[in-house]
């Protein structure tokens, strides 16, 4: 994958981060028509900043981004802003969530920020197949979901 230097009027920078962040209580809640509307959000949102996402997945219960944050933004001003400008859209678009998460925050507190070197393929890629791994490891482990009382079909 080619480094691509942006620009402002007289900087060349290259500021890529890592950021992971939760649903408030790591509720397992972003699926189906959530997870639409929220990568509509998190885009259009980025898009008003400047702030470029160059790869991005939706898992049930956590956020993980790749953006190229331009220098003029902190990267906590970015996420407060993410966190918070997609909060209110949710739960617009999506009124009955606020009876579960009540005083409209929809995301957890903090999150978790990593600078991408010169390894940003090697990171897009493990966001990429996140959720491949994280299903066949739930394949392998289908046992821990087993109910141990249970003496089977006919049985008490």
């Amino acid at each position: 994958m080619a480094q691509k230097a942006y620009g402002l009027s007289h900087t060349k920078w290259m500021c890529k981060y890592h950021v992971v962040f939760t649903p408030k209580y790591r509720r397992k809640v972003i699926y189906n028509q959530i997870r639409s509307d929220l990568g509509e959000i998190f885009r259009k949102l980025c898009q008003y900043k400047g702030i470029e996402v160059i790869e991005g997945h939706l898992m049930p219960d956590h956020v993980h981004m790749l953006l190229a944050i331009p220098p003029k933004y902190s990267v906590s001003s970015v996420m407060g802003y993410l966190k918070g400008k997609s909060s209110l859209m949710v739960f617009d678009r999506h009124a009955n969530m606020k009876y579960k998460f009540g005083n409209r925050k929809f995301w957890a507190e903090g999150h978790c920020v990593s600078t991408v070197g010169l390894n940003e393929a090697a990171i897009a890629k493990c966001i990429r197949e996140q959720e491949k791994a994280d299903i066949s490891l739930d394949r392998l482990s289908a046992k821990e979901y087993e109910d141990p009382f249970d003496r089977g079909p006919g049985r008490k």
